[in-house]
């Protein structure tokens, strides 16, 4: 058993996710796989079935010794295995390492790894340089007792949680586009507000809102100034805007400067208590999340072993 996990050491545990819809599921691993055997990366490979699979054998590649895990996949991935990975009585051991291949690949663009040069993408793995980057953590109870929900980007509520619904269904081919298409007319032709109470700062937030994000990241553009190593939570609550102003909150959103839109009121802080959400859907990293109320949102600090790039390109 201690040769195994000794061996296991040196290795990488991949956990491969290809992505829905694809007419080729096994064409980019087997891209990937003839790159890591000609730049002599010694690894063992499982391919995920379903979420709940990922969260599975990313704890099982933790627990068996693997100080290296990569993930090929996207940001909802991604999030099934780090709480797999936290789950670990060996999470302080394990290094992660992305290679982003989904839908959307948010954390990892963050950091300047882009979907399709996965050369690259092994090559920084290789040299292993580690971060200690924050995680986001739901916490709320249930008949089993206390639950934890990780997430490394961002947990939102309302509208944008119908965005996450469209992206977790059966996809075709042309999903991407598709995602994003139906996400625009949503927010254009079917605006609601739902009232939300929610607590951070000593302070009580009561008010009807159309989103609400909580971003440990940037949180696909809503949390621009979140940083995922600073001990801090970006919250943008954002009103429900008229019509032509769903067109201006989208303008500043493309230019990386929705905090300036007037409909939207940000926070920082550690801790958000939210007591009520109105009926609202919550998303959590690409994945729906239905937990129970109160939801008590903190952050861990430095916690995860994140394998960044040795030259950094972030966006800005």
């Amino acid at each position: 058993m201690a040769d195994a996990i000794n061996r296991n050491k040196r290795r990488w545990g991949i956990i491969y996710v290809p992505r829905d819809g694809s007419l080729r599921p096994m064409k980019k691993w087997n891209e990937i796989r003839d790159y890591l055997i000609e730049k002599g990366v010694e690894f063992d490979c499982i391919q995920s079935e379903n979420c709940s699979s990922i969260e599975r054998q990313a704890m099982m590649l933790a627990d068996n010794g693997y100080e290296t895990i990569v993930l090929i996949g996207g940001d909802g991935a991604l999030q099934d295995a780090i709480n797999g990975i936290m789950a670990s009585v060996n999470s302080a051991n394990v290094a992660l390492g992305i290679i982003p291949c989904g839908i959307a690949n948010d954390y990892s663009s963050y950091w300047g790894v882009n979907e399709g040069d996965y050369k690259s993408a092994v090559e920084y793995i290789m040299a292993r340089r580690l971060r200690k980057v924050d995680v986001g953590c739901c916490i709320y109870n249930t008949d089993e007792g206390e639950q934890r929900r990780y997430f490394l980007n961002v947990l939102n509520i309302g509208v944008s949680a119908y965005i996450v619904e469209l992206a977790n269904m059966k996809r075709t081919f042309f999903a991407k586009a598709a995602f994003r298409v139906l996400g625009l007319v949503h927010l254009l032709f079917k605006r609601r507000n739902f009232h939300m109470k929610f607590s951070l700062n000593c302070q009580t937030v009561d008010k009807k809102l159309m989103m609400l994000f909580i971003g440990n990241s940037r949180g696909y553009g809503m949390t621009p100034s979140a940083v995922p190593y600073n001990g801090w939570l970006d919250v943008s609550a954002i009103r429900m805007p008229k019509f032509l102003g769903i067109l201006e909150g989208l303008h500043m959103l493309v230019r990386r400067r929705i905090l300036n839109f007037k409909l939207v009121e940000p926070f920082r802080t550690t801790d958000v208590i939210i007591e009520d959400v109105g009926g609202a859907g919550i998303g959590i990293d690409g994945r729906p999340f239905k937990p129970t109320f109160p939801l008590h949102v903190t952050i861990e600090p430095e916690v995860l072993n994140l394998i960044i790039p040795t030259k950094l390109n972030k966006k800005s």
